[in-house]
């Protein structure tokens, strides 16, 4: 029993060791690319609406219910204490500063980071990605580097309209719901952002972007055992995408207490 288990906890360090020295290659190799010529703007504009535009309407869905459950649990609270004034204020910090980017990334990373993977592992199982090395194509410029760049210019833009998204739904709730004047909630809400704010919530959705690009990547990159393979690894993918973004998180919203106190 003992010796099972520590083959089993040695199969999964090796794993964990392997998976992240194949994400950190892809990515060292992705960012030296990015700068190599030639540069084609077409697989890069395709992604970006890939990553950007059909996102839309997935996105405003959830942040507008993120911004009005957000006012309506807020306002339970603030309710007892007569203190309803204050709800603008927590609904815009929590949605620009955590739950815009977080809630933002998971979306993208079930919706676009799942789609990478099976697009990519499809090819791999039909052989198009040997066939690209057989052209003298490298297969990390011409997949990998147009992805990375749109999630990780794309993922930015797309937050800040889920926060924008996402403080309508609280106005709408406070307004028609909580009696609290459209002027009153817009002056709480914009004297109660500062640039720190705005600016901790963006700079974690460059890496988020990143880490559903590499992720995605790499898991199609090395899909094996055909369909079903495709299948485990289209899993791993958005599994290990919402780990490592959640960790992602709760690291830069800790380095960024320290700095902006």
């Amino acid at each position: 029993m003992i010796k099972k288990a520590i083959l089993f906890l040695g199969k999964k360090t090796a794993s964990f060791f392997y998976f992240t020295g194949g994400i950190n290659k892809l990515a060292l190799e992705a960012f030296y690319l990015t700068f190599k010529p030639p540069f084609k703007e077409k697989p890069f504009i395709e992604q970006c609406r890939k990553v950007g535009v059909d996102s839309l309407p997935i996105v405003s869905m959830v942040a507008f219910f993120i911004g009005v459950i957000l006012a309506l649990q807020t306002a339970y609270q603030m309710q007892r204490l007569g203190s309803e004034m204050y709800i603008a204020s927590i609904v815009a910090v929590s949605i620009v500063r955590e739950l815009g980017p977080i809630i933002t990334a998971l979306v993208v990373a079930g919706r676009v980071g799942a789609a990478i993977t099976a697009e990519l592992g499809s090819m791999n199982v039909t052989e198009q990605i040997d066939a690209l090395e057989t052209l003298a194509a490298n297969p990390v410029k011409y997949l990998v580097v147009p992805r990375f760049l749109a999630l990780s210019i794309m993922l930015p833009l797309l937050t800040l309209y889920a926060d924008a998204i996402g403080i309508f739904g609280g106005w709408l709730i406070c307004v028609n719901k909580l009696s609290i004047s459209s002027g009153m909630y817009t002056h709480i809400t914009f004297n109660t952002l500062l640039f720190k704010d705005l600016f901790t919530g963006l700079a974690k959705t460059v890496f988020f972007g990143m880490i559903i690009a590499f992720v995605s990547c790499y898991e199609g990159f090395n899909v094996q055992g055909g369909a079903e393979g495709v299948g485990r690894a289209t899993r791993h993918s958005v599994v290990n995408s919402f780990i490592l973004i959640i960790a992602f998180d709760c690291f830069f919203t800790a380095f960024f207490y320290f700095i902006f106190p």
